[in-house]
């Protein structure tokens, strides 16, 4: 099957490219509005962009009913976030997290979880959290205007806070992280199951 782009609608766009391209990392991106409010959601359009800076990339998906949501509006006053990696046990947490709650709703109040006192930023980590990357904002690429569309947020990572329970001989294992992909739909997946393969050597 062969399918036209420009002849579908979004909707069917988004269900092959979510279908396909998986499994999708999840940012589960903490910031604070301009009134000290935390804010918490998951976003699974989500990468690592650059080394050298480290950038994380993380694209909003435009909701159906306003421009943006609460953390590209955060992100735009303050500039700064926490993104923390979502770990298995932290997945009902975190689908309670993705609600489509008002601005002055603290989500992590809403998912039972604790802040986490971040050295470089503002915004609070999840505590429970075994990975947090604090970035500042480098800057907002709109892709796509109107619902279904995209902003793409660029994000330079000043620290990575990683729990030792995560580590195995200095690196972060990832049994031990056990992060969580997204598949299409309601679907998930865990970074339990892996294999190795060597590169070719030329």
């Amino acid at each position: 099957m062969y399918f036209n782009t420009s002849e579908i609608s979004p909707r069917d766009n988004y269900q092959l490219l979510t279908g396909a391209v998986v499994p999708r990392p999840i940012a589960w991106v903490s910031t604070l509005s301009e009134n000290g409010i935390a804010n918490l959601a998951p976003y699974s359009f989500f990468t690592v962009a650059s080394c050298k800076p480290p950038v994380l990339c993380v694209v909003q998906v435009n909701p159906r009913n306003r421009a943006e949501k609460d953390t590209l509006t955060n992100l735009q006053t303050t500039r700064e976030c926490v993104v923390n990696v979502v770990s298995h046990v932290l997945v009902d947490a975190m689908n309670t997290s993705c609600g489509d709650f008002p601005p002055e709703v603290d989500e992590f109040e809403k998912a039972g979880l604790k802040k986490s006192l971040s050295k470089a930023v503002a915004a609070p980590g999840v505590e429970e959290a075994l990975v947090r990357f604090e970035c500042n904002l480098r800057e907002v690429k709109l892709v796509g205007e109107g619902p279904m569309g995209g902003s793409m947020m660029l994000l330079d990572v000043l620290g990575v806070e990683v729990s030792e329970a995560a580590m195995r001989e200095g690196r972060i294992a990832n049994d031990l992280l056990d992060a969580v992909g997204k598949l299409a739909g309601d679907g998930y997946c865990t970074t339990r199951s892996n294999f190795e393969l060597a590169r070719p050597k030329l």
